[in-house]
């Protein structure tokens, strides 16, 4: 059970960031809500979760980011939705608002938008540097998002990234939402986790009306959550070799993809599993024949997965494009407290389904598998781990699956809860506060991707240009779930 947030002075905002500064705590969350903002954070030794909430005077708090980098980010955006300042903060530019919005601070005092002005992009000192602009706009299908290289040569001296292109506005669209409403929203945050989305929300909706999930419904978000885990490994494990011009790899793992979804269509009537999760329970059961079919595609995976994995592994040349490319330093994971693939390639074992042992995980055995040489091919083999983790899981989950109900009625209340959901990139968090209707007063949701992406601009230092998409892809941070 998560604690209810605490209301802390300056003094004790200022204790917690100096925590979170020397690696006492993880910074889980940094959001606002009105005139108030909450930070949430982890002990990993224990795995208690903590939400402080500070009270702005004139609109101003104390900078986390000042102490602590993982969190610049989020208060900028905190910054661009509601207009409160971080005091003493090391970057103040804005992040969400690009200057395409009609008003500016969306969800504080509300204002008529402002002409920006021109990006400062940060400098890097040298001789014989240049610059090359990436996007937003990029070649193919393929998500916006802005790259400031900084080169000499073909060697990247800097990285920087723009983001927001894609920000939706999903918090504020909650706000008096039913939960049927917004439940909907949360699943349309990042569409390659929205099982994982919607699993998070649905867990803080239930927190906060302390309504108890069906057995039957709970083993059966895990099921669609270790579907949604091996449908995206696949598609990642075939991109990353594609990029290395591997494209047999890309091609087989491809067919895996199209295999589980097909298979994800027929268990639970949609290729994503999308708006199956909800508050309280399930939309629908699987099918009558699910489990038979599911069965039969981890026989198949199994089958066929172990040679591909053998092909990658005994390729020379793509080898030699994985290996000590794009390194995270282990130091670096445990300080922004990098969730997933990218952690756990890096030395970092946490996974929300082992740390927090939410239901039915709890009841489950898995290993989370942890390297450390923190590159582009550790981050594959973490994936690969993790696909026959989960395929085991998936037969524990049939093995077990309990009879019942499927949904549990709702009492529409006030209250508020905080859900914190292993995606497939990494954790997932959802605060949630309902008023005395039971609507949605205030939503936050962030993706992994927000201590992910400033790490990626880490790993490619002292890289060439040309091994970006490489390591781009191995990190495969979403766009969408960032902007939100």
């Amino acid at each position: 059970m998560i604690p209810p947030r605490t209301h802390v002075t300056e003094e004790g905002w200022r204790q917690a960031t100096e925590r979170l500064a020397t690696g006492e705590l993880t910074l889980l969350g940094l959001w606002a809500d009105g005139a108030d903002v909450s930070m949430a954070h982890l002990d990993e030794k224990t795995a208690d979760i903590g939400v402080l909430t500070y009270t702005c005077e004139d609109g101003r708090y104390p900078s986390v980011g000042a102490r602590h980098p993982p969190a610049i980010r989020l208060e900028r955006a905190i910054a661009s939705l509601f207009g409160l300042r971080a005091d003493g903060a090391p970057d103040a530019r804005p992040w969400l608002d690009l200057g395409f919005w009609d008003v500016a601070q969306p969800l504080g005092k509300r204002a008529p938008a402002q002409a920006p002005a021109p990006y400062e992009f940060l400098p890097a000192g040298g001789e014989c540097l240049h610059q090359i602009a990436v996007g937003p706009v990029h070649a193919g299908i393929i998500e916006p998002g802005h790259f400031r290289f900084t080169a000499n040569g073909e060697h990247v001296v800097r990285l920087e990234q723009r983001l927001g292109y894609v920000h939706k506005g999903i918090e504020g669209l909650m706000q008096g939402a039913s939960l049927d409403r917004a439940a909907k929203l949360a699943g349309r945050t990042s569409g390659d986790s929205t099982v994982a989305y919607a699993f998070a929300f649905a867990q803080a909706a239930e927190i906060a009306l302390q309504v108890e999930v069906p057995a039957h419904a709970v083993f059966l978000r895990a099921l669609m959550a270790e579907l949604e885990r091996i449908a995206n490994h696949f598609g990642d494990i075939g991109a990353i070799c594609n990029d290395a011009t591997f494209t047999l790899m890309h091609a087989q793992c491809g067919i895996l993809r199209e295999r589980v979804l097909r298979v994800t269509h027929a268990c639970f009537g949609h290729r994503l599993m999308m708006d199956v999760i909800v508050p309280g329970g399930v939309a629908r059961d699987i099918a009558p024949e699910g489990a038979a079919v599911l069965r039969t595609l981890v026989a198949e995976v199994r089958k066929v997965f172990p040679a591909l994995i053998e092909l990658y592994d005994s390729t020379a040349s793509l080898q030699d494009r994985t290996v000590t490319t794009g390194v995270v330093k282990p130091d670096y994971a445990r300080q922004f407290g990098a969730g997933g693939y990218v952690g756990r390639a890096s030395g970092r074992a946490f996974d929300a389904r082992r740390a927090l042992r939410y239901a039915p995980y709890d009841l489950l055995k898995f290993d989370v598998p942890v390297l450390d040489a923190g590159d582009v091919n550790a981050r594959v083999w973490i994936r690969i781990r993790e696909v026959e983790q989960s395929l085991a899981l998936i037969e524990q989950i049939l093995d077990r699956l309990p009879a019942g109900e499927i949904i549990a009625p709702l009492r529409a209340k006030a209250g508020e809860g905080l859900a914190l959901v292993e995606a497939f990139r990494g954790d997932v968090l959802v605060w949630l506060r309902l008023d005395e209707s039971g609507r949605v007063a205030r939503c936050h949701l962030r993706d992994a991707s927000w201590f992910q992406w400033p790490l990626l601009e880490a790993a490619i230092e002292g890289n060439i240009v040309a091994d970006f998409p490489l390591c781009n892809k191995s990190f495969n941070c979403s766009y969408s779930g960032h902007d939100a």
